[in-house]
């Protein structure tokens, strides 16, 4: 996989925390550390998008798409 390196700044306290968790989860780097942290945050927007598409779905819809077509044969 191809990779970016590129500077950010954090409070202390998140700096703090990422190298407790890179220790304490024997990450190689805090590059891992925030690498892990970032694909949680986009898991999380997926299940949130996914969450809003489902709301979307018109279960009378559903019914009607399959509304005589059980007993046909194709």
């Amino acid at each position: 996989m191809q990779v970016a390196k590129f500077s950010i700044s954090l409070p202390q306290p998140l700096l703090t925390f990422v190298e407790s968790y890179r220790e304490s989860h024997a990450c190689k780097s805090r590059s891992q550390v925030i690498e892990k942290a970032l694909e949680l945050l986009r898991e999380q927007e997926l299940e949130e998008a996914y969450g809003q598409a489902a709301d979307e779905i018109d279960a009378a819809w559903d019914v009607t798409v399959a509304d005589g077509l059980a007993d046909e044969a194709w």
